[in-house]
């Protein structure tokens, strides 16, 4: 295992964590990851999210260059979020945390 120090911009747990932190962050970029959708599709598969916590996550997950917002010049105007390059690459992440989660919520279920 790869020995590294937890110090802001030399350790990748460190990093990884910074880039998703915020409640949402991992169901925007699950979602995201099924495809591309407009900020009111988001806003229905995320029910309980507001609408200024959404768009400021949002703005994070650009600004860290994970999620890609594309402008279409239209009346009225159309916003589309997905997944660049780089959050494309996390998928497999995503994956494995709803894979682990599974198990961990069916092994919480049956101690109960």
């Amino acid at each position: 295992m790869a020995k590294f120090h937890f110090q802001e911009g030399t350790c990748p747990v460190l990093a990884v964590q910074n880039l998703i932190t915020g409640k949402w962050k991992l169901l925007i970029l699950w979602q995201l990851s099924q495809g591309t959708k407009r900020f009111n599709e988001l806003q229905k598969l995320l029910p309980d999210i507001s609408q200024g916590i959404l768009t400021h996550q949002l703005r994070e997950l650009e600004q860290d260059r994970l999620v890609h917002r594309e402008v279409y010049k239209e009346v009225p105007p159309k916003v589309e979020y997905s997944l660049t390059e780089i959050g494309q690459s996390f998928i497999p992440v995503l994956n494995v945390v709803c894979e682990w989660g599974t198990v961990y919520l069916s092994n919480i279920k049956s101690l109960k």
